[in-house]
């Protein structure tokens, strides 16, 4: 937020720090540099404030308040590290654990890595409680390639349902039955292939803990890929993605962070998902030119560059300008395509240019 107007100012753990009116608590603590766990949180979500993880103390409220819903107020004084606040992330971190799959005594990790891990170490020794069993329904006869549900995981946090009906507006998942029974559900609890979900995967990126999953197998923890910032090829949009890479292999694709990209961290099931053409053993890799016995074979780019060059000619030469047409593919950037439209008219002299993405 630089360059911002800050009209007021509030106090955080005993600094001035400045704030726009109706500005989150949260916002204004992270820009400060105040560490505020949350776990229901996601920037392009409404605030829900239903994990409890980010709750504050602020003079002059009796309780708690969850600094992701607490709006910034003049002369606000707020502290984000009481030991207050530090006893309730000790017992609600504790609470979590009993109703949730463990391994080595805390959440275990997930290629996709776990923020409620990350919370139960933060918040400091454990209080050892009765595990409790909550009979979560899972969707163990949805057959979609690409998401998975482990009940197991779920801490009920909504992001998931909340980004597929606010962000993505498919409405496909919502939180179903009531009490320890509530789960992430479809309507009917059909798969995903028989409701209105686009498999965009978003949901697997907001997830917490690893309880949406990518089915496509991995099994490589956070940490153990090198990332590659990219742009999507399926499309004209331009969407940024991440390749994680390990061996020379892509082994997954992932969004960057919201807030960072065009896409804010959106991607479609086929810029997440449909990366398997990479390695395929299919996929062209170099130029092939077909010889005179009508076969295709291997050759350069400077000698394809240069049969395609004198066929056009050849044409242009024998049946004029008007007989040659140039299509061009909304997954070329605006760049090429305006590229190869220029080569057409100005080189070529023909207005017979088409786009895919005008039909």
């Amino acid at each position: 937020m630089n360059g911002m107007n800050h009209d007021i100012s509030i106090r955080i753990d005993g600094h001035s720090v400045p704030a726009r009116p109706g500005e989150s608590v949260l916002d204004v603590a992270r820009r400060a540099g105040a560490h505020v766990p949350t776990l229901c949180h996601d920037p392009r979500l409404e605030p829900a404030a239903v994990c409890r993880s980010c709750l504050v103390e602020i003079e002059g409220q009796a309780r708690l308040q969850p600094a992701c819903s607490f709006q910034a107020s003049p002369g606000l004084v707020v502290r984000t590290d009481s030991p207050r606040v530090r006893k309730h992330r000790q017992v609600l971190a504790s609470l979590y654990m009993a109703d949730h799959r463990l391994a080595d005594g805390l959440p275990q990790r997930s290629p996709a890595g776990s923020s409620l891990r990350g919370f139960a170490k933060a918040a400091g020794p454990l209080i050892q409680l009765h595990p409790v069993h909550s009979p979560r329904a899972g969707r163990p006869g949805d057959h979609n390639p690409y998401i998975g549900f482990d009940p197991g995981l779920c801490i009920l946090c909504a992001r998931c349902t909340r980004y597929c009906d606010q962000v993505h507006g498919a409405g496909a998942i919502a939180l179903a039955e009531r009490g320890r029974a509530t789960t992430v559900s479809t309507n009917g609890g059909a798969g995903l292939l028989h409701s209105s979900c686009e498999l965009c995967g978003g949901c697997v990126d907001t997830c917490p803990t690893g309880a949406m999953f990518d089915k496509k197998p991995s099994h490589h923890l956070p940490g153990q890929l090198r990332r590659v910032r990219t742009t999507c090829g399926f499309c004209g949009v331009g969407c940024q993605l991440d390749l994680n890479v390990k061996g020379g292999r892509v082994i997954k694709v992932t969004a960057p962070a919201p807030g960072q990209t065009i896409n804010d961290g959106n991607l479609c099931v086929k810029g997440r998902f449909a990366y398997d053409f990479i390695h395929h053993q299919d996929r062209l890799t170099q130029p092939m030119l077909r010889d005179g016995d009508g076969r295709l074979r291997p050759s350069t780019w400077p000698r394809a560059l240069e049969r395609v060059a004198t066929g056009l000619k050849r044409v242009q030469e024998r049946w004029g300008s008007g007989a040659l047409g140039f299509v061009s593919s909304s997954r070329c950037t605006s760049e090429e395509n305006y590229l190869l439209q220029k080569l057409a008219r100005a080189v070529f002299g023909t207005n017979n240019c088409h786009q895919c993405a005008a039909t």
